[in-house]
């Protein structure tokens, strides 16, 4: 966690602001946050409606991006981040904000590139903000609920990154500057397609697009939308990682899941697929 970092962060139950004290953040109402030894700090407020990704999904995701697969995602969003991140505002560049971030992968890429600003990961898992904590120099990673208030003052980010994680349109706009943009990474229909039957993986909705659109349309304008495409060559190491380290860890059984892949080619080629679409706050 650094101190830098500290200004754009409020506390969880006050909303008041915070200053770091050797390794803890304290508010000027006396609520206090230790940093964990590992790096990141938790500001949950409460009981959280959904289940963290585990250790093993964790290590998984990873295993599974250090292999470069995902390497045409994290070009393409940096990419775009480079196009429409805003100029800095009386010499302070913002807040790069990665909601739902996870360990930390796609928001180093960014960080990369926006050279000076200070990043902000957040995730409900603490084993992901282990990780992310130590993803890049300038990345603090926090552990808090992306569906509860977002620990962040008002319009403090320039750049929100969402990447295949949950998203609160309200939450978003209000912790966003007026000239900040969102860059929302979701799946497209057609990704991973080559495993969804033979994996029994999660369907993507083919409407996706069009309900994220109506969801934010209160909230945001799109300024630009593309595609990221490839095809990806995937070992039997690399298949159990990929299903491993999302959504659909939680619906496998792991002998079943191995049979079934024991009876793919290998290498097998899978469609890669995302949707890339930045979005600027309504005034």
């Amino acid at each position: 966690m650094r101190k830098e970092a500290v200004r754009y962060l409020r506390c969880p139950h006050c909303s008041g602001t915070m200053t770091m004290d050797g390794t803890t953040l304290r508010c000027g109402s006396g609520h206090d946050f230790d940093v964990a030894k590992q790096g990141y700090v938790n500001l949950l407020r409460g009981a959280v409606k959904f289940s963290a990704d585990t250790a093993g999904m964790v290590a998984a995701r990873a295993d599974f991006l250090a292999g470069g697969h995902y390497a045409p995602i994290a070009e393409s969003l940096t990419a775009l981040a480079r196009e429409t991140a805003p100029e800095p505002v009386d010499g302070d560049p913002g807040c790069v904000v990665d909601i739902g971030g996870g360990t930390g992968y796609y928001h180093a890429h960014v960080m990369a590139e926006l050279a000076g600003s200070e990043g902000i990961l957040l995730d409900i898992s603490k084993f992901a903000a282990r990780r992310a904590a130590r993803a890049h120099p300038r990345i603090s990673a926090v552990v808090a609920d992306a569906w509860d208030r977002l620990p962040f003052g008002d319009g403090v980010a320039s750049v929100v990154l969402n990447v295949f994680a949950p998203r609160n349109p309200a939450e978003l706009r209000r912790i966003l500057r007026p000239e900040g943009v969102l860059l929302v990474v979701t799946p497209h229909p057609g990704h991973l397609r080559e495993l969804v039957d033979s994996l029994g993986l999660l369907r993507v909705d083919e409407q996706k697009d069009e309900r994220l659109a109506d969801r934010f349309a209160a909230h945001f304008t799109e300024v630009a939308r593309e595609r990221a495409r490839s095809t990806m060559a995937l070992d039997h190491k690399a298949l159990p990682r990929l299903v491993g380290m999302g959504p659909n860890a939680w619906h496998q059984d792991g002998g079943l899941l191995e049979e079934r892949i024991a009876r793919l080619p290998e290498p097998c080629d899978v469609t890669l697929s995302v949707t890339l679409t930045a979005y600027r706050p309504l005034t």
